[in-house]
């Protein structure tokens, strides 16, 4: 008989925080409250797993799947929606590993064109994408603005940056671009941003730890390799941190190192991973967020001058609101409750709650997680993350992808699954979700140990589909199918003073009495990187009014404009053909 999602999410896990005492990931709890009484309201949109149909079958290959002997295997990797060869029709990115124990594979990471009919293609041979190794993070965007999106890969080991020739190919430049590792580092989060306003595209890596090969410890080695008093890989606490780094980008197809000179090169003790660079305290300059593992997350506000100031603790982004370290995975920034300003919603480890920071003004945030309704579950390990209206109303749901890091725990803790399902809350406005069980479809339901989560339309269809990673198997891709009427419209910012992606570009929708916000972002999620097109639900209003803030603080408005379409909006010029819309 099959387990019905409101079973398995009704099911109590074990896992006690004191338990997790002395062992390498922050034992930080965070109490749930009880479920409140059913809206009843029923859900417009559902979703169907549509990647074995659609050709994305490759399994994503990430250590082994019964032990893992080092951290590296159980953070994992991102993935992307991205439109590499500007036809218009939003393409896949899948990263991936290797392994300790078993023969690499010929290919880890893999490209997928899409064929616009709802299938794909595997194009990662003749596109070059052909390095090796442990990738972890990918951020989007066209650092030499000659109007194809490029790719920054971030691994342990070395890093890559993948220069887009806009012939259906990829050159990798690292070394010519002046981003090679002295020695090899963890590269986790990245984000292009374009954090001096001078229109070409800056580059920020967070570094997790320091994990070496045959020096740092074996599971069971030091009193920080254990998790439930099992042996279980070491770190991150333990292990020493990595260190963050800020390239400038200097417009001639080079980057400077100005992680000392910005101020980055300061924060010192965590270990960073998903990045997102935006436009918090909404003075015109792009800020950046960093999720930390096990370690207080940072927060660096853009001085205008070159430089950055870590307030994270300050401004109520760094802990949790009893004042204590949380494991911080993924990242999703959005505008939850309509007022117009950007809150950050980050995921965390297994007993702990997903924190959301909502935005009181000026980057001063508080903690709206039981307020909002989703101090409901704390039973799983979260990731990959995103605040996107799924059903078209006009209010930003919340998708959480799930997995633990521990494939060997399920053995001696049956409730404590390596495998678990995606979570869905659907936002009921004036600042409140809803968790969500079947409604959404049964194609969540299925578990996996899942990472990375992109959001985007890939079957230009107007609404938000998900792709996500599953370690030890295929992506998942989910097709939303909305059943409401309810209407949306979709924006794609095209710079030309500044950067060509718009990267860094705020969006701004009001239609029928309200306004929401959003931001084209490099990366977010759990170290991925989304769909360019910034999609937004209008509910029963059928006519929107635009106003895009440009990166160099410009701003250009657009009355008037239908729903349910597409509209690319070139800075300085106004609504131009869009590509490949059908």
């Amino acid at each position: 008989m099959r387990q019905s999602r409101r079973s398995f999410l009704s099911a109590t896990l074990s896992v006690t925080a004191a338990a997790a005492l002395g062992q390498g990931i922050t034992p930080h709890r965070g109490a749930t409250l009880p479920r409140g009484k059913r809206s009843g309201i029923p859900y417009g949109a559902a979703f169907v797993d549509t990647a074995r149909g659609a050709g994305i079958a490759n399994p994503v290959w990430y250590g082994s799947s019964e032990s893992k002997k080092y951290v590296v295997e159980s953070v994992g990797c991102g993935c992307a929606f991205l439109d590499y060869d500007n036809d218009g029709w939003i393409d896949i990115l899948v990263l991936g590993g290797s392994s300790f124990s078993t023969p690499e594979p010929g290919i880890t990471n893999r490209l997928y064109r899409n064929n616009r009919d709802g299938t794909f293609r595997d194009v990662t041979l003749e596109a070059g994408l052909t390095k090796k190794g442990w990738a972890c993070g990918v951020c989007v965007g066209d650092y030499n603005n000659d109007g194809f999106d490029d790719i920054f890969l971030s691994y342990w080991g070395q890093n890559v940056l993948y220069r887009n020739n806009g012939n259906g190919t990829f050159s990798d430049v690292t070394r010519d671009a002046g981003l090679l590792n002295v020695a090899n580092r963890y590269g986790a989060g990245c984000t292009f941003l374009d954090y001096n306003r001078d229109g070409n595209l800056d580059l920020f890596v967070s570094n997790y730890a320091v994990v070496e090969e045959g020096k740092t410890p074996l599971p069971g080695d030091k009193p920080y390799c254990y998790f439930m008093n099992m042996p279980v890989n070491c770190g991150p606490r333990g292990l020493p941190f990595g260190r963050h780094s800020l390239y400038r980008n200097n417009g001639n197809g080079t980057f400077t190192d100005v992680s000392e000179a910005s101020g980055i090169s300061k924060a010192r003790n965590n270990y960073g991973l998903t990045v997102v660079a935006a436009d918090f305290d909404d003075d015109g300059w792009q800020d950046i967020y960093v999720a930390c593992d096990s370690s207080p997350a940072l927060l660096f506000m853009n001085q205008h001058d070159g430089t950055f100031s870590e307030e994270g603790a300050i401004r109520g982004v760094a802990y949790s609101n009893d004042g204590q370290e949380q494991a911080g995975m993924g990242v999703a920034v959005g505008d939850y409750d309509g007022d117009g300003r950007l809150d950050i919603l980050k995921t965390n480890f297994a007993e702990d709650l997903p924190v959301l920071y909502r935005n009181l003004g000026g980057a001063s945030f508080e903690d709206a997680t039981r307020a909002s309704g989703l101090a409901v579950d704390n039973r799983f390990v979260c990731w990959g993350t995103g605040l996107e209206d799924f059903d078209n109303d006009g209010w930003q749901d919340i998708a959480i992808a799930t997995g633990h890091v521990y494939p060997e725990l399920e053995r001696r803790y049956p409730d404590a699954p390596y495998k678990s399902p995606l979570l869905l809350y659907r936002n009921l406005g004036q600042g409140h979700f809803e968790e969500l069980f079947d409604e959404a479809g049964s194609a969540i339901l299925k578990p996996h140990s899942s990472r990375g989560v992109a959001f985007g339309d890939f079957d230009n269809d107007g609404d938000i589909d998900m792709l996500v990673v599953n370690l030890g198997e295929p992506p998942s891709l989910f097709r939303n199918d909305v059943a409401s009427k309810n209407h949306w419209i979709k924006i794609r910012a095209e710079g030309t003073v500044s950067n060509r992606s718009g990267i860094g570009a705020r969006i701004e929708v009001a239609a029928g009495g309200r306004k929401q916000v959003k931001e084209v972002l490099s990366q977010s999620s759990f170290v991925s990187c989304n769909d360019f097109r910034q999609h937004f639900g209008l509910g029963n209003a059928a006519v929107a009014d635009i106003t895009i803030r440009w990166p160099d603080g410009k701003r250009q408005t657009i009355a008037g404009l239908q729903a349910d379409r597409l509209y690319t909006i070139k800075e300085t010029v106004g609504i131009v053909a869009n590509r490949g819309w059908k």
